[in-house]
């Protein structure tokens, strides 16, 4: 996919598993287990996608996964599963190496989406993973993550996103940003504070990286919000914001998280919105 100056293409960097009562919220599970059949452990399958922007002067990643610094424990109780997709073997099939990325874009810093901005070293000391890179944050959602609540704060890892303030690598940005000639950074508040959705426009085609304001095509909905949302009636009038502009404008959206659709086009009747197209980036 082309969009101005960037050539866009999705990475799926790995797949895992969050239960599925949690990730619908007040949907029962008689609806949503059609679509996202669960497990044993009522856990469905999820994937962490991302996207990959190259322009002439610029190789951009869009969010990062969950990388590899877990406890066995932890990737245990997530089904985290390399076995197929992992970040460097799409970046590879790219002929991307780690130095090539100029910047990162994190959506928030929610261990699924920011794992993949640190490594270890052989000392098991965090590491940014893109040396090279500068990585893109809200400043108000940093300073959520820095000082979660004890609702929230399981889903941040220091160890993600501190050493990249330590090499002064973390760029914050305050509000709607515009970071260049055709990418838009939007914060958004109910899923997390200052979560950002990414709109990379040239004024024909447009493209909304959701992030976990719709994380996975069943999620289009208005109604179907996961129960991690901090604020689940902020996060109701957001998608009823950004899916009437999506759908009046006919862009492409994609879902960070589905692991059977990556892309496709919102469709409007009956008062609902719907996946209307599936679609490949």
């Amino acid at each position: 996919m082309q969009i101005g100056d960037y050539k866009i293409s999705s990475i799926k960097t790995g797949l895992f598993r969050l239960d599925g009562g949690s990730m619908f919220g007040v949907v029962p599970k008689t609806i949503w287990n059609k679509s996202n059949p669960s497990d044993d452990k009522n856990r469905i399958e999820m994937s962490t996608n991302v996207l990959l922007l190259e322009s002439k002067d610029r190789k951009i990643l869009v969010d990062t996964g969950i990388g590899h610094k877990m406890s066995d424990k932890l990737n245990k109780i997530y089904g985290v599963d390399y076995s197929e997709y992992t970040l460097e073997k799409g970046l590879n099939n790219l002929s991307i190496k780690p130095e090539d990325i100029t910047d990162v874009i994190l959506t928030h810093l929610h261990f699924d989406h920011a794992g993949g901005s640190t490594i270890f070293d052989e000392r098991n000391t965090p590491l940014p993973a893109f040396k090279n890179a500068v990585y893109h944050v809200q400043e108000k959602h940093l300073d959520w993550a820095l000082n979660p609540t004890e609702r929230d704060k399981a889903s941040f890892f220091p160890e993600n996103y501190e050493p990249m303030i330590k090499s002064k690598q973390l760029k914050t940005v305050d509000e709607k940003h515009k970071f260049d000639d055709f990418i838009t950074l939007i914060p958004l508040n109910g899923h997390t504070r200052s979560m950002q959705i990414v709109k990379i426009s040239d004024g024909k085609e447009a493209l909304v990286y959701l992030a976990d304001l719709i994380p996975m095509s069943a999620h289009v909905p208005l109604p179907y919000i996961m129960g991690y949302d901090l604020f689940p009636l902020v996060t109701l009038e957001e998608k009823r914001e950004y899916l009437k502009e999506i759908y009046e404008n006919n862009y492409t959206v994609f879902f960070e998280h589905d692991p059977y659709v990556e892309a496709g086009k919102i469709g409007f009747e009956n008062k609902s919105y719907f996946l209307k197209e599936k679609l490949n980036v």
